[in-house]
């Protein structure tokens, strides 16, 4: 079939591009990801939704396709919690690892999943590999009370292709929205959406709304899962769609955090991390804050099954 009318549609410019319903969005992104369209096709669609930017009935599209793909996690006790950890650490420690196991610690079991797409970041699954939870090797079930750590081409081998295009022209793509909003597990769960630009909440939430989601939603530390220990963010949850305001957004950035290191290094950020379990250091409010506020959604789900 090929995607080039769908490519006239949408590589128009910013503003003489129109959007593409969710239909057209499922049939395109599944074209992509299937690897059934030429080199110069996927550079098109990438730079096309580039400068156009994706509604949210394109995500919706396009995570119609990317679900129908997916190699789904297996879940058996408590809803999951996925943690998308695309982005890492730049100027601040990954504090990825550190939500996911003080989650894991109350009992429900922990997916994050993630790829390189930066080469100068720490990321998340280098400080897990140093707390010894190394990636899974292939598709299994993940256990209440449990850290697992997937890669994305276990996931969807067409959507890590997809991410790696960044590589190579250097700019984000739809895949990077789709992989901070999917839901990889089997049955539901809560998915921790973040952002790094207001511009992207209103898009995400109208997303989740559309995909009758449930999730967190809050500009997060670096585009991490995790929420910057220096602000008070605004933070939305999503069960089965329905939006809940969590918590409203305060001004001001702390100068200091109490424990959090200055170095962003594997080692150093490992031991932060283990510290801050043992109890030898403050769990950050806005950590802590974070932890509670996805567990009431997990306890929203359980209650209303």
């Amino acid at each position: 079939m090929g995607i080039s009318h769908y490519i006239k549609e949408i590589g128009r410019g910013a503003r003489g591009a129109k959007p593409l319903d969710r239909a057209q969005a499922h049939d395109l992104f599944g074209q992509v990801l299937d690897g059934s369209v030429s080199d110069l096709e996927m550079g098109a669609f990438c730079l096309a939704m580039r400068i156009k930017g994706e509604t949210p009935e394109e995500m919706a599209g396009f995570l119609d396709a990317t679900h129908e793909r997916l190699a789904r996690i297996p879940v058996a006790g408590h809803p999951p919690v996925v943690l998308p950890s695309y982005n890492g650490a730049r100027k601040l420690p990954v504090l990825t690892p550190l939500l996911a196991l003080l989650l894991a610690r109350e009992g429900v079991p922990v997916l994050v999943h993630g790829a390189a797409t930066e080469t100068a970041r720490v990321l998340s699954s280098n400080v897990l590999a140093a707390l010894g939870i190394q990636p899974l090797p292939a598709i299994r079930p993940i256990a209440d009370g449990e850290v697992a750590f997937v890669p994305t081409e276990l996931l969807s081998p067409g959507l890590k292709r997809l991410l790696d295009v960044r590589r190579v022209v250097g700019l984000r793509n739809p895949g990077h929205s789709v992989v901070k909003l999917m839901q990889p597990c089997e049955g539901e769960g809560v998915v921790v959406g973040s952002y790094t630009h207001p511009a992207y909440a209103e898009s995400m939430a109208a997303t989740f709304e559309l995909m009758g989601a449930t999730a967190l939603l809050s500009r997060g530390l670096e585009g991490e899962s995790a929420a910057d220990p220096r602000r008070t963010a605004q933070v939305d949850g999503f069960v089965r769609g329905r939006r809940i305001a969590l918590q409203s957004h305060q001004p001001g950035t702390l100068s200091d955090v109490p424990g959090l290191p200055t170095e962003i290094d594997i080692a150093t950020t490992a031991d932060y991390t283990r510290r801050v379990l043992a109890g030898h250091a403050p769990v950050p409010d806005a950590i802590a804050q974070q932890v509670r506020q996805i567990l009431q959604l997990t306890h929203e789900l359980e209650r209303k099954q």
